[in-house]
């Protein structure tokens, strides 16, 4: 898939943001990536809310293989083939994976520390000036007996 191809495939969905990624394309709209164009196929968004609409087109989930193992990533579902020729429904269902994604965005944590703790802003630390060498001084006495 080309990006033209995809940009005229998500032509009924509206404006979409198409930059490369892995083998292949992410597709985003409103800051948030929707869907992944891979040489596995076509993959949208999906959470606990659209999963069984996924399921009950026969769709999987997006899968890879490292050399250990196969990694199944649950939040990417193969895009059923028949919307390749709706349109329409393709639109709907793209709706519904920017809503995941917009979901899954929300439920992230911040990085860096942990949110639940309120960790009050670091004081200044005072450095310790270097001990002064001690002068020897001679005394006045000292000095008029000279």
């Amino acid at each position: 898939m080309d990006r033209e191809f995809l940009i005229d495939l998500f032509a009924d969905f509206g404006p979409v943001t198409i930059r490369k990624m892995f083998s292949g394309y992410g597709i985003s709209a409103d800051g948030a990536n929707f869907a992944l164009a891979l040489r596995a196929g076509l993959f949208l968004r999906a959470d606990e809310l659209t999963i069984p609409d996924f399921e009950t087109e026969g769709s999987k989930p997006f899968q890879y293989s490292t050399r250990a193992k196969t990694v199944t990533v649950n939040s990417y579902w193969e895009l059923p083939a028949r919307l390749f020729d709706d349109s329409q429904e393709l639109a709907q269902w793209a709706r519904a994976a920017l809503a995941a994604a917009q979901r899954a965005k929300v439920k992230q944590r911040p990085k860096g520390k942990k949110a639940s703790k309120k960790v009050a802003p670091k004081k200044p630390v005072a450095r310790k000036r270097p001990a002064k060498k001690a002068v020897r001084r001679v005394g006045k006495a000292k000095r008029a007996h000279r």
